[in-house]
Formats: C-alpha cells, structure tokens, sequence
C-alpha cells in the first residue's frame, strides 16, 4: 500500500495570502527625524506587499527637512513635501474632508513629539461654527487613573502607562517588552472609563472622542481620518443648542494626550 499523499495542489486548502492595507492619502506629521523614520518603513511596507495608497504626505515647515533630501531609492512611491504649518495644514485639509460629507480611507501618522493638533483642528471647527459662542480648554476636574501624567502648559494632559522610556518602534504588543508579562492596560479603555467615572461624579460630561493610533505594518502608527471627521460632527450636533463639555484624546494603547474642551450655552 502507497503511503505517498497523492493529494493534489487542487485539492489542498488554499494558504492565508495576507491583505494590503489600501489608503487614499497618508498623512506624515513632520519630516524630520521621526517623519524621516516612518517614511523609510512605510516604502518598506510598501515595497513588501503590506501597504498601497493614492498619496503620501508629509507636512513640515522646513523645506530642508530629513525627508525632502531622501535619496531616490529611499523616497516611496507618489511621496509629496508640503511646506506648511501643522495647524494650518490640518485647518485646510481636514477642513476641506469634513466639508466633502463623503467616507474616507485617508489616515494620519502622528509625531511623538507633536501637540495635540486634533484637538486643536476640532476646538478651530467649532469657534468657526459658532464665533459667538465660547469654546475653550478647560483643565481636568480630576486625574485619570493612569500611572504617569502631567498636565502641559497649553491644557493638554498627558497620560501614559509606561514609567519607562518605550522605543520609537515599539508597537505594543500583547507583552510588554519592558515588563515582560501581558499587557493588560489599554488607554482608550481608560478614557472611556474616566468619563463615565466624570458622569457619575456628577460632571456632564459628552462621550469621548478618541482617536486611536494603531500599528499598521513596519511599526507605524496611523489615526484613522474618519473618526476626526466623525468626531466634528459629534460636537456640531451635541453643542448644537446647549453647553457641553467633551474629552479629547489621541491616544495608543500605552500612552495619550488627552484635553478637555467646553463649548459653552448659545447667547
């Protein structure tokens, strides 16, 4: 008797072939160091089948920065510099996208070191929706349970799970690579769970906005575009006849800016 396996190729179950993240722009927040960093992982994710998009974006003042002078074998493919303030490029692009009413599949790479731009873009939408109402950064009634945090000089909190100085590329996985065990925390959880603690302490307080920065490949993070969009609709229609108060978050799993914004009651 055979014991040779006469199954055929035909027969056999087809192999998990992995999926290619599709993106209509990518936008990198800055071009220096960090923004040079990610812009060589992502050709790399893109050269290895992981990642496509229409346009990538990279957003810095300096029209000398790192990743305008990449060499050519080093620039990904339809790779743009656009010289321009951070604020004033989000003021114009995202502007422009929540004004298209339209889905998107654009996605943003945040900069370690950057403020918290999506608060700041989601504060300039609404003054501009209601220039006769007030809306401002107020501070935190209370502190989040989180191990590290500080308050900034702008109103930002920043919050982080981490006591230690985590790498660059580290993309949180299930183990912690600093601690070694599971990682059992997760910051928009936290968030989430702060705000229904500010609720129950009797500080109406709107649902979160939290713009989660995921791992995408080759250890860059990304916030998807359409929860921004989202998250502008959100305030439109909650402040829309009232006063409200919203926490604003751009968080990872580990780490997180966070900000509260007040609209206040219409005159």
């Amino acid at each position: 008797m055979s014991t040779v396996d006469d199954t055929s190729a035909a027969d056999a179950p087809p192999r998990a072939v992995p999926s290619v993240r599709s993106y209509g722009r990518i936008v990198v927040v800055g071009g220096g160091c960090y923004g040079g960093y990610y812009v060589r992982q992502l050709g790399r994710a893109q050269r290895a089948g992981a990642l496509s998009w229409r346009e990538l974006v990279v957003v810095d003042r300096d029209p000398s920065c790192a990743v305008s002078a990449l060499a050519e074998s080093d620039r990904p493919p339809r790779l743009t510099v656009t010289n321009a303030s951070w604020r004033e490029y989000f003021s114009s692009y995202l502007g422009a996208t929540a004004e298209a009413r339209e889905a998107t599949e654009d996605a943003i790479v945040p900069s370690p070191l950057m403020p918290h731009l999506m608060a700041d873009w989601l504060i300039d939408r609404a003054r501009e929706r209601w220039p006769g109402r007030s809306v401002e950064t107020v501070p935190l009634a209370a502190p989040p349970a989180v191990p590290w945090q500080r308050a900034g000089e702008d109103g930002t909190h920043y919050v982080s799970y981490a006591e230690w100085m985590c790498p660059i590329n580290c993309i949180e996985p299930a183990r912690c690579p600093e601690t070694r065990g599971t990682r059992d925390w997760s910051m928009p959880l936290a968030v989430r769970a702060y705000v229904e603690r500010e609720r129950l302490e009797g500080r109406q307080t709107e649902a979160p906005l939290v713009f989660h920065c995921t791992h995408r490949a080759y250890g860059v993070g990304m916030i998807d575009v359409r929860d921004l969009i989202e998250a502008d609709r959100t305030i439109a229609s909650a402040a829309a006849d009232r006063a409200a108060r919203f926490i604003v978050g751009t968080v990872s799993h580990c780490h997180g800016a966070l900000r509260a914004v007040q609209v206040g009651d219409r005159r």
